[in-house]
C-alpha cells in the first residue's frame, strides 16, 4: 500500500463563488483506478464529493474527466501507472460544471438529437414494421464501423479549440455521428442532417486540429469522420453525391433444397 495525494476539483454553483481544489490522501494498492480512489474519498472521507460513473468498464463513458492534465476515463486509468505522487482531477473542459466533477453534457446531447442519429429511410412502413433486415456487405459495414464505437463520453470536446471558441459549434462526437449514419449503406437521411450541420459555426469551423481524436479513449478518430463528412457535404453541394441505399434482403426460397435454410421472418408484436 502507498499513500497518494489527490487534488480534486470542487465547485458547487449554489454556494461557491469560484472553483477550488481540495486535497485528500488515500491508501493505494496495485490495480486501483482513479475512479476507485474517488469512490473511496466519497465513501470514507468526504460524502459531499460529486462525480458521475456507471459501468466501471470503459463502456458507458460516464466517468470522463481530466486526470493530470489529460482527458481520460477514470475507470480504466490505473493510479500507479501515472507514476506520480500527486493526482490532479478536474471535470471535462469546455463544458459548464453542474457540481464538482460532473460536467453538463446536455447542450451536446441536444445537438446530437438534432443531427438525427438513427437510420432514416423512405420506406417508413418497413422501418416501423420490419419484415426482414436490410442488406449490407462486410465492406459497406467497414465504411462506418469505426465511428460507431463512440461512447459519448465528451472527452473529445475538452481538446477541441472550436468548442472553446463557439458555443453553437456542434462538436466532434456529434459531427462524427452525423457521418457515421450518413455513411451507413442502409441510410438515406443525409439531406435532413445537412440542415443541422450546415450552420455558421458547424462543420466548416472544424480546423482539423485533431485534439478530439487524441482525446478519444476508444480510438474512434472523430477528426477523420468530420473530414469525410466535409467531403460528402461538398460533393452534395456540387451535385456529385450519389448513394445507393441498401435494399431489403430477399425472402427465403419457398421451394428447393434451401427452403429450410432461412427461417420465416418473425411477425411484429406491436
Amino acid at each position: 500500500m502507498r499513500e497518494i495525494k489527490f487534488k480534486v476539483f470542487r465547485f458547487d454553483p449554489q454556494k461557491d463563488k469560484k472553483p477550488y481544489f481540495k486535497e485528500y490522501t488515500i491508501p493505494v494498492k496495485e490495480g486501483m483506478t482513479v475512479l476507485d480512489a474517488l469512490i473511496y474519498i466519497k465513501e470514507n472521507l468526504d460524502p459531499t464529493l460529486s462525480m458521475r460513473y456507471s459501468c466501471r468498464m470503459g463502456i458507458c463513458g460516464s466517468c470522463g474527466m481530466i486526470i493530470n492534465g489529460k482527458p481520460e476515463l477514470a475507470c480504466h486509468t490505473q493510479i500507479l501507472e501515472l507514476k506520480s505522487e500527486t493526482i490532479e482531477v478536474e471535470p471535462t473542459q469546455n463544458l459548464s460544471v453542474i457540481k464538482d466533477l460532473v460536467p453538463d453534457l446536455r447542450p451536446f446531447f441536444t445537438k446530437h438529437r438534432n443531427i438525427k442519429p438513427y437510420i432514416i429511410r423512405d420506406d417508413r412502413e418497413e422501418m416501423e414494421k420490419p419484415t426482414r433486415e436490410y442488406k449490407q456487405t462486410p465492406e459497406e459495414l467497414l465504411e462506418f464501423l469505426q465511428f460507431s464505437y463512440c461512447i459519448k463520453c465528451g472527452l473529445c470536446i475538452s481538446l477541441c479549440p472550436t468548442c472553446s471558441a463557439y458555443d453553437d459549434f456542434l462538436g466532434p462526437f456529434v459531427l462524427a455521428q452525423a457521418y457515421r449514419y450518413s455513411a451507413d449503406s442502409r441510410d438515406s437521411g443525409f439531406e435532413e442532417r445537412l440542415k443541422a450541420i450546415d450552420k455558421t459555426h458547424s462543420i466548416t469551423n472544424c480546423h482539423f486540429a485533431t485534439g478530439c481524436s487524441a482525446a478519444c479513449p476508444k480510438g474512434v478518430d472523430p477528426a477523420l469522420a468530420i473530414q469525410f463528412l466535409k467531403k460528402i457535404a461538398v460533393a452534395k453541394s456540387l451535385g456529385g453525391f450519389k448513394k445507393k441505399v441498401a435494399e431489403i434482403a430477399p425472402a427465403p426460397p419457398e421451394k428447393g433444397p434451401n427452403k429450410d435454410k432461412y427461417p420465416p421472418a418473425p411477425k411484429p408484436t406491436v
